[in-house]
């Protein structure tokens, strides 16, 4: 049910793709299309509480990522509907949205107003923004002169400051080195601190335990168990 006290409502979410397994030749092409359709997610429905943590575990390939990338807004789901009640920040595509060819400081202002920060909160916030990335010698190159690790320091710097109401990790604080990373998990005990909602997808039991109580375990792209922290112990014997 879509209320107040709710910050996420997934209902009846499917995604289905159509895999290529092989390039066609024109005459294949005309004769038959050698695809294959795989279910990524199937029929999920999950409702979220404002402030909840939940951990989202499960095997390679069960459709986890793809749920939050739906939540997200990054891709759309084949049936079904999303509802999410607030700022959603996502961590999954660090370098989404970035334009190789605009400086780093250009960058910021296109990334910040695709998550939902305006103008004036962007002008505000670009010297914190900067200084946590570690790239203020940098900011006025094009990005493609950039390393991996620049761009995805900026890409989380500029999500990080969007102050979310909803924030969506996949890994995401494994960014860059050690001090980067110090300071990445800084920011994110923070917004626990502030009662945020937080969804993680990780392998890391240490992860898990840390920043969720609430789990969800898939398999095979559907919830197969949803509920507290003895679901750790039952997953990561």
């Amino acid at each position: 049910m879509k209320n107040s006290g709710n910050a996420i409502v997934l209902s009846h979410i499917s995604k289905e793709y159509v895999l290529h397994h092989e390039k066609p030749t024109l005459v294949e092409k005309l004769i038959r299309n050698k695809t294959e359709r795989f279910m990524a997610l199937n029929d999920i429905n999950l409702t979220i509480k404002k402030g909840e943590r939940i951990g989202i575990i499960g095997p390679n390939g069960s459709g986890k990522t793809t749920l939050l990338k739906i939540i997200a807004g990054i891709t759309t789901p084949t049936k079904g509907s999303v509802y999410t009640n607030g700022r959603t920040v996502s961590l999954i595509d660090l370098e989404a949205g970035f334009h190789l060819d605009l400086t780093g400081y250009q960058n910021i202002f296109i990334n910040g107003l695709l998550l939902g920060i305006n103008k004036y909160e962007i002008q505000k916030k670009i010297k914190n923004i900067i200084a946590f990335a570690d790239i203020k010698q940098f900011i006025d190159t094009p990005l493609f002169m950039y390393s991996e690790g620049m761009k995805l320091r900026l890409g989380f710097s500029t999500a990080i400051h969007a102050n979310p109401d909803i924030l969506l990790l996949d890994e995401g604080i494994s960014v860059g080195d050690n001090e980067f990373q110090n300071k990445a998990k800084e920011q994110i005990h923070r917004l626990l601190k502030k009662n945020k909602t937080i969804l993680i997808v990780s392998q890391y039991q240490k992860i898990i335990k840390q920043y969720s109580k609430r789990i969800v375990f898939m398999r095979n792209g559907i919830i197969t168990h949803d509920g507290g922290k003895m679901l750790i112990k039952k997953y990561f014997v």
